[in-house]
């Protein structure tokens, strides 16, 4: 039999991290639908990231002849370990050629550091949390990518499966069409809400109406989506971790905010243009150009991505949504938003589901987190 030609190296040097961050560049060069993370944001999250602190993390890359062929990120998060009772690992950051040598030895080299570090099973490709891209695209590869997702090609499934990868839990996405004008049963049924509950949208116009309650935005994250598949509990440094990362981008009218009588948060949604084309143009790096098509991106566009849905639990189930809604969707016709990405939500969760109905959703991408017993 003859000898692998495939070199797995931990990644350790300044050099050997650019070339951690270089490989999907090279890979999907060329690919319309693949759209980059930025690579100060990559560099943050993988070796600047407050998780690090209860975090255990090895990078690897893997190499053919020379060259570059693949990268996995596999990580243990011990507050994962706690919530669930399980020595999990992860593995995110993962891409590599079609080439099944390749794939077993990337895979084997993390399997086995996991593993020796007392994993009893490894699942992703997930980050360090939630709000980190997660799941291996599985259906819609010819659909553009969003800012906040994976992108890979369709030879990654085979892949997994034939190194003993089985589906633990699916994602599913939708495209939603914006209505030319909001219905006006929407609008009076949100003004009884309002009246009922006495509650109101904050109605920010700049960052710093909505900046004190940023950090009552990810308590009620925690809280809203505790008994989901892959969140954990976020230290205080993570929140402002996060908060930087996502609210550097946000246009005040793209966010709703539902406040009770005692100004205490009970929903909120957090939508953006979409960036998909700009971040494709920018090719991971603000500078020296990149940030202007970032800007006209949020001046002028007729796509938006939704980021982040919460209600408080006992405020679910009394119509905060449609609050949440009249000023998303005002937003969006003003704009002159016509398509709207929701980005991944459960498989099952029927109840976000049920928000799309009336705006004649395509579901048009999923995405699976495949998970491995470690014998």
């Amino acid at each position: 039999m003859a000898a692998s030609t495939v070199t797995i190296e931990e990644v350790k040097s300044r050099k050997q991290r650019r070339r951690f961050l270089d490989f999907p560049f090279e890979l999907y060069e060329g690919n319309p639908y693949w759209v980059p993370e930025l690579l100060t944001a990559d560099i943050q999250a993988l070796w600047k990231n407050p998780a690090l602190e209860f975090c255990k993390t090895r990078y690897f890359l893997a190499s053919q002849n020379g060259k570059t062929v693949g990268r996995i990120a596999a990580i243990i998060n011990q507050k994962e370990i706690e919530k669930t009772g399980r020595s999990l690992a992860r593995f995110g950051w993962v891409d590599f050629v079609d080439d099944p040598e390749v794939t077993a030895a990337l895979f084997g080299e993390a399997e086995a550091w996991v593993k020796s570090e007392g994993a009893e099973a490894i699942h992703g490709p997930l980050g360090f949390t939630d709000l980190d891209r997660e799941g291996m695209l599985i259906e819609g590869f010819e659909e553009l990518g969003t800012i906040a997702t994976n992108y890979n090609y369709p030879y990654y499934k085979e892949h997994l499966e034939r190194l003993g990868y089985q589906k633990s839990t699916d994602w599913v996405e939708f495209e939603i069409e914006v209505p030319d004008e909001v219905d006006p049963r929407v609008r009076e049924f949100s003004r009884k809400i309002a009246e009922r509950f006495k509650i109101r949208e904050l109605g920010a116009t700049n960052k710093n109406q909505f900046k004190p309650y940023i950090p009552k935005v990810f308590d009620l994250l925690d809280e809203a989506y505790a008994d989901l598949y892959g969140t954990v509990p976020l230290t205080e440094k993570q929140v402002k971790f996060y908060a930087d990362q996502y609210f550097g981008f946000i246009n005040p009218d793209f966010v709703a905010i539902v406040l009770n009588e005692h100004d205490e948060l009970v929903g909120f949604g957090i939508t953006m243009p979409s960036m998909s084309k700009a971040f494709q143009k920018a090719r991971g790096r603000l500078f020296p150009f990149g940030f202007i098509h970032i800007l006209k991106a949020t001046k002028k566009n007729d796509r938006a991505d939704f980021y982040l849905v919460a209600v408080r639990k006992d405020y679910q189930r009394k119509g905060v949504q449609a609050l949440l809604f009249d000023k998303i969707w005002n937003t969006f016709i003003r704009f002159g938003i016509k398509k709207v990405e929701t980005n991944p939500e459960l498989e099952n969760n029927t109840a976000v589901q049920a928000m799309w109905s009336n705006y004649k959703p395509r579901q048009h991408k999923r995405r699976r987190c495949f998970i491995k017993e470690l014998s």
